[in-house]
């Protein structure tokens, strides 16, 4: 089944690319596709260890298995504020 990949700020930039339809299969888990991403997007390996992500606009964790059709988003972890 496809899914829609996004990826925001430095993940976009070290994708080189905003977006990605990817084919996974069925009872695949956030954890499952960011292996397949660093795979097809090497220079994202660090990065997915800590980045955020939601699946269909709700955070989502590694466990989660994604729907057919799914829109998954990745962030890079986000601080600031005043200390």
């Amino acid at each position: 089944m496809r899914v829609t990949v996004l990826f925001f700020a430095t993940l976009k930039d070290r994708a080189g690319t905003k977006s990605a339809e990817i084919e996974i299969a069925e009872n695949t888990t956030v954890k499952k596709l960011k292996e397949q991403v660093v795979k097809t997007y090497p220079n994202l390996t660090v990065s997915m260890k800590t980045a955020i992500v939601a699946l269909n606009k709700e955070f989502a964790f590694d466990d989660a298995l994604i729907p057919k059709g799914a829109e998954i988003a990745f962030f890079p972890p986000v601080s600031g504020g005043k200390s």
